[in-house]
């Protein structure tokens, strides 16, 4: 059997790329490390401390609509954080740049923040139990 060595990258559709990219530098602290424009699309490439890269493709010919994970497909991003402390800190930046989210939620298998994008797409920020 081949071997995966992790996930490279996660693109996710977007209905304003200006607006998305705004959050996405709020939410990450920087900005998008490389861009595409053309062939009915533009993209913009956000790379995570971890390796792990974010686009956010923004269609010519859209089907507008917020997202929905209640459709098969994605159902929301989770990032890896390393502690609770760490955690509390992205509770504390989420809440001082203003973005509305779920607070600390703790299951058996681990506590979870999570936040929705522009568009709807929920991001999860995740410490394992």
């Amino acid at each position: 059997m081949p071997t995966l060595t992790g996930i490279d990258h996660v693109a996710i559709t977007v209905s304003d790329l200006g607006a998305s990219s705004a959050f996405y530098e709020r939410l990450f602290g920087f900005g998008p490390i490389g861009s595409l424009d053309g062939d009915g699309l533009s993209r913009r490439l956000f790379r995570l401390p971890s390796g792990t890269n974010i686009g956010l493709t923004q269609h010519e010919r859209g089907a507008g609509g917020r997202f929905d994970p209640f459709t098969p497909g994605l159902d929301h991003v989770g990032f890896a954080v390393e502690g609770l402390d760490e955690l509390r800190a992205w509770a504390a930046h989420l809440d001082a740049v203003g973005f509305a989210n779920s607070g600390l939620v703790e299951a058996d298998y681990g506590t979870a923040l999570s936040v929705k994008d522009p568009d709807g797409v929920a991001l999860e920020f995740f410490v394992a139990a």
